[in-house]
């Protein structure tokens, strides 16, 4: 049976891709920060010691508080840098994807448009697609898929954190909406169900139109 690992899978866009996968038949476990917690390498590598082969995984966490650059502190910088990316890259450096696999980055919109109150997220999450882009082309090499999917507004505890009148904001969407995270979910689904390969070392935009960039 097809079984897949998923961070950050207790709620939100992570649950939602848990639950899709489920019903597709993948044995799924769904992470959470109890399981494993990124921004503690000690918590990786106990995590490691019990999960250390998957088909799919799927790389996914939250992020900090808005902050502006002048408010960081150092224990920020640090706590995110492992949070965010060097957690990360131990998971990838020592969990076997089995051959046809595939990993599904949930990074952000802001790896690609840049935040004034978000600098550590837009670093940290940018730098880690960097890594997954050059990997993707060895994973290849064992027809493993690689997709990174950067959101837009979801409709997310995350959101309601960072955004103060969702109602408003909503408004001056493109659709005059978020994005569900069940759209996303089935979105994993469908690239897993219909064995889609070909579509890797790629980022998805899930945003409603909402960015500026082209590419």
């Amino acid at each position: 049976m097809t079984n897949a690992v998923v961070l950050g899978g207790s709620r939100g866009i992570g649950k939602a891709i848990s639950d899709a996968l489920r019903t597709i038949e993948v044995d799924v476990f769904a992470a959470s920060r109890n399981d494993v917690d990124t921004s503690n390498l000690e918590s990786v590598r106990n995590f490691l010691k019990l999960y250390d082969t998957a088909d799919i995984l799927v790389l996914n966490t939250g992020g900090p508080q808005a902050k502006q650059f002048a408010d960081i502190t150092q224990e920020d910088w640090e706590k995110y840098h492992n949070q965010l990316f060097l957690g990360f890259c131990i998971i990838l450096q020592n969990i076997k994807i089995k051959d046809g696999g595939y990993i599904f980055l949930v990074s952000s919109g802001v790896i690609k448009e840049p935040t004034p109150n978000l600098v550590i997220s837009s670093a940290y999450r940018a730098a880690f697609s960097e890594v997954l882009k050059v990997l993707s082309k060895e994973y290849a090499k064992r027809d493993i898929t690689c997709i990174n999917i950067a959101p837009g507004p979801t409709n997310t505890d995350r959101t309601k954190e960072l955004i103060q009148d969702v109602e408003q904001y909503k408004k001056s969407l493109p659709m005059g909406r978020l994005g569900e995270p069940k759209e996303i979910g089935d979105f994993v689904k469908s690239i897993v169900q219909n064995k889609i390969k070909y579509l890797s070392g790629v980022t998805i935009n899930f945003d409603g139109a909402n960015s500026n960039y082209i590419f």
